[in-house]
């Protein structure tokens, strides 16, 4: 009896464009671009969120813990943000600019030891954890200081951050389409 295969899709760029084209969004809100509106709102909970988590559960059971863990824990991430800008809990204070600010500094730890992980990755996935390292650290210091034009300047780093996460998506989809490098990912 033969047995038969089936070709396993690779859950990564879903991940990365949920997580990039989010991160533009709302980045485009923080550099004063956009208002905060409920298509950030939407974007965070739909594709940052729902397609994150689904894409980390799926690189996990192919055996990626490193994927597994970021996709989830960023998609989880955007769920928790929405959570804070909406603060669907009555008799709990709304969150000030400390509290964020420490929420987004351990955010931003993580993604450094994350970024440290993609140095056994392609150049592509460096920049995305790269960027995000330091747009978290921005945003944190931008909170803690109460300057809003570091805030500003985050946002611009964060448009860069999410494209560059398109960009990866957009490489692995089309090179895995065309069966050689089109778009190079280092």
């Amino acid at each position: 009896m033969s047995e038969l295969h089936t070709k396993t899709a690779n859950p990564g760029p879903l991940g990365l464009l949920g997580f990039g084209m989010t991160t533009v969004l709302l980045n485009l809100h923080n550099s004063g671009l956009l208002p905060l509106s409920i298509v950030i709102v939407a974007m965070g909970i739909a594709l940052g969120g729902l397609a994150q988590i689904l894409a980390g559960i799926r690189e996990m059971r192919q055996g990626n813990t490193f994927a597994g863990t970021a996709f989830t824990a960023y998609g989880l991430f955007w769920w928790s943000l929405v959570i804070i800008w909406v603060n669907p809990f009555p008799g709990i204070e709304a969150a000030d600019k400390t509290s964020l600010a420490f929420y987004l500094l351990l955010w931003g730890i993580f993604t450094l030891f994350m970024f440290i992980g993609t140095l056994k990755h392609n150049k592509a996935t460096q920049v995305v954890f790269g960027s995000l390292t330091i747009l978290f650290m921005l945003l944190a210091l931008g909170d803690f200081t109460g300057n809003h034009t570091i805030t500003i300047i985050a946002g611009f780093e964060g448009i860069f951050c999410g494209l560059s996460a398109i960009y990866s998506a957009m490489g692995q989809i089309i090179n895995a389409e065309f069966g050689k490098e089109i778009i190079p990912l280092g």
